[in-house]
């Protein structure tokens, strides 16, 4: 069976899924490839969504059990955790998002198309379903969207069991007593607040001497200080040399990179979240000539054109940070370019956010990047210790910090520590998209009592002004 299309997009996670709804909406007959049983990628189905259901409910726990007296709210008979019922609550999230998509494939005439897609050569797609023959589909243009899968580490096997991956945390059946996490990124630490909110006792171990490395290092220790607060246990500048799994745990031997002495950290259930790679293996890219780079991503040009012509590609499979939205906007502006449209994606107003408590938020480059760069500039902190509404909430940890060019004061770079970060970043977002000064957000009135005049506050201390400080 063969079938023609404007526009096939191989994925249907949240770059592809978006792709075929904006080339759907352009006027393309459009198909979507995906092998999962459902739409939405790893994110939908397991990572963003399912592990912030997870951190939003042990935050509700953690608030009751610890915070909730200090207000005058009791509950003399304690809370518990029916972590089965949470588990289930996580799942129907999960299940009413993915039909969504379905949903709006329907609305937009999307074809969805369900098996694994390969390119068999120029505007050729074949599609192998789990049961049934393969299905070739023609296609004038064709965008590879199939993004990542989990890095390993050698000699550690995953077996999802007592070594997880991320995909594993996100459905443990009870609380480890011991929790070692191989990584301090994003990833690790939100899969370690989980399970330490419910009683984990949580150990990171990262081979650099920091965590959160492609963050504000300011922001990096801050976060540090607090979790450190909250229990964890830290083993910076440490690699895992060996795994043993035995009857009653894990059994890590790890060295210390300055020093090399070794040690072993005892666990009953491993994370290991040491980052991500690009999904592109078993695509077919040899047969239309592409080839992917030593990291397996597939090269692009500022339109997303590969090297075979009609052949795009988005997300996490090329260049820049694998995050959920950064895919969702190169999948729309694709479908433009394709569609005759201009498009734009400014790389350095791509937020990023650890969605911790408190959440840490970035946008724009680093205060180590600028120094590396040579670029002179001014710093503007404010302490969410001063903002009204934080100690309202009782929500006072971290700052906001505004990087400005010193000569012209256009915002290089904006980093949050602090309750709602990740809701505040659009704000620094926003100005960094259309070129704004820190006294553009200085002079822009804010809404008061909120977490967001904390923003206004730092951008007023770029000029040394700030009020509450």
């Amino acid at each position: 069976m063969t079938d023609s299309f404007d526009t096939v997009v191989i994925g249907g996670g949240p770059g592809g899924y978006v792709a075929a709804i904006r080339a759907a909406q352009l006027g393309m007959r459009t198909a979507c490839v995906e092998k999962r049983a459902t739409l939405g990628g790893t994110c939908l189905n397991v990572g963003c969504i399912p592990s912030k259901e997870l951190l939003h409910s042990t935050h509700l726990f953690e608030q009751a059990r610890d915070g909730f007296a200090k207000r005058g709210i009791l509950a003399p008979g304690g809370v518990e955790v029916d972590l089965a019922a949470m588990m289930a609550g996580k799942d129907k999230v999960v299940r009413d998002l993915t039909k969504g998509i379905g949903f709006l494939f329907r609305k937009h005439k999307v074809e969805h198309v369900a098996g694994t897609g390969r390119i068999a050569g120029p505007g050729r797609v074949e599609v192998t379903p789990e049961d049934g023959e393969p299905r070739v589909l023609e296609a004038r243009n064709i965008i590879v969207a199939t993004g990542s899968e989990p890095a390993g580490l050698p000699g550690i096997g995953i077996d999802e069991k007592r070594i997880l991956s991320s995909t594993g945390a996100l459905a443990l059946e009870a609380v480890p007593e011991r929790l070692a996490v191989i990584g301090g990124g994003y990833i690790g630490l939100e899969m370690a607040v989980v399970w330490s909110r419910l009683g984990a006792k949580v150990t990171v171990i990262e081979f650099l001497d920091r965590i959160l490395p492609n963050m504000d290092g300011d922001v990096a220790k801050g976060m540090h200080r607090i979790l450190k607060r909250k229990g964890f246990a830290f083993m910076l500048g440490h690699k895992v040399t060996g795994v043993k799994t035995g009857r009653k745990g894990v059994a890590l031997s790890v060295e210390n990179m300055a020093s090399g002495e070794a040690s072993t950290v005892e666990a009953d259930a491993v994370l290991v979240a040491v980052g991500r790679r690009p999904y592109t293996e078993g695509l077919g890219l040899e047969s239309v000539g592409i080839e992917t780079d030593a990291q397996g991503r597939i090269g692009i040009d500022g339109h997303f054109r590969t090297s075979a012509a009609g052949v795009y590609a988005i997300g996490d499979v090329v260049r820049g940070p694998m995050l959920a939205h950064k895919a969702e906007d190169e999948g729309a502006v694709c479908a433009e370019i394709i569609a005759g449209q201009s498009g734009h994606i400014d790389y350095d107003a791509i937020p990023g956010v650890v969605y911790t408590w408190p959440e840490a938020a970035a946008v724009g480059r680093t205060e180590e990047a600028l120094k590396e760069a040579g670029i002179d500039y001014a710093v503007g902190r404010f302490p969410f210790q001063a903002n009204s509404r934080a100690r309202c909430s009782g929500e006072t940890e971290g700052f906001v910090k505004i990087l400005a060019d010193r000569r012209t004061d256009r915002v290089l770079g904006v980093h949050i520590l602090g309750a709602d970060a990740g809701t505040m970043i659009a704000e620094a977002a926003l100005a960094m998209e259309f070129g704004a000064s820190a006294e553009d957000i200085a002079r822009t009135c804010h809404a008061h009592p909120t977490l967001n005049e904390a923003v206004k506050e730092a951008a007023l201390a770029v000029d040394g002004r700030p009020i509450h400080v």
